[in-house]
Order: structure tokens, then sequence, then C-alpha cells
């Protein structure tokens, strides 16, 4: 079976997220695919973090409710279900370091599991993780930049 792989036509790993994607442009959740998550799977959940922010890492989408049958989510769509983000809304905010900064990592993580992790709308990141646990069959992760 193939990896498990996540990417984006709106940057390529490693590389810097388009303003369009960040709080100083249109703030719009980029493209995002995927293929290789395991047969098992049941469900897919997505965690979107800063780990450079200032006051340590930052959330900025908490998502899940995928079908495992799905391959993508389009620009600026909305997941089946999607958590309280550090911004303290639901969905995608893109990322927004402080100014002068320096360039911060944007970590997009999809997880595969084994079952529907059974949250509602806005459950926060402590929730999340803990219902993560001991379901995740396979992780991928997609990484960008963003500076301010």
């Amino acid at each position: 079976m193939a990896e498990m792989a996540l990417t984006s036509t709106a940057f390529e790993d490693g590389e810097a997220i388009p303003r369009r994607h960040t709080c100083e442009g249109d703030d719009l959740s980029p493209p995002l695919a995927w293929i290789g998550q395991p047969s098992e799977t049941k469900s897919l959940a997505l965690v979107v973090d800063d780990p450079d922010a200032p006051g340590g890492t930052f959330t900025h989408w908490l998502a899940w409710g995928f079908d495992p049958a799905t391959s993508e989510l389009s620009e600026g769509e909305a997941a089946p279900t999607e958590g309280r983000n550090d911004f303290g809304s639901n969905g995608y905010r893109g990322p927004c370091p402080p100014p002068g900064h320096g360039p911060h990592r944007y970590i997009f993580r999809l997880h595969a599991l084994d079952a529907e992790i059974g949250l509602g709308s806005g459950a926060d990141k402590a929730q999340v993780e803990q219902a993560l646990t001991d379901h995740v069959l396979a992780t991928v992760e997609l990484r960008g930049t963003y500076e301010r």
C-alpha cells in the first residue's frame, strides 16, 4: 500500500503559504488533497498548528468527520465538523504571526482513524486530542511557513 500523503496546490511542503490563506489576505483555507490512507480507515481528522507562536503552540484549525472515501477539501471549503481554534471561533483561521516575529511554521496534520471521533462542532483541541487517543492508524504532515 502507498504511504499516506497530504498536498496542497497552494504551496509545497516547507514553502511559504500564500497571503490569500492568511489573516492579511482572504483568510481562506488552502486546498488540500490526500491519498494512501489505510484501507481500515473509518474517518479522517485534521489539526493545524503554529508551534512557533509566542505563547506556545497555537491551533488554527480543528476538523474531522471526513469520509475516508474523500480525497480532497477545496479552497475555503468547511470540513464536515469543525472545532474551536485558538482565535476562539470554529473553522479555519489562517497564519497571523506577530509582525516582526520571524517566520512561523504551520503544520497541517491529517490523521486516518479507525473510528468516528464522535465530537460535536465547537470541541476544543484537548477534546479532539483525547478523542483521537487509541484511534490513529496513520498520520501525515504538510508544513508551510508565513512571516509578517
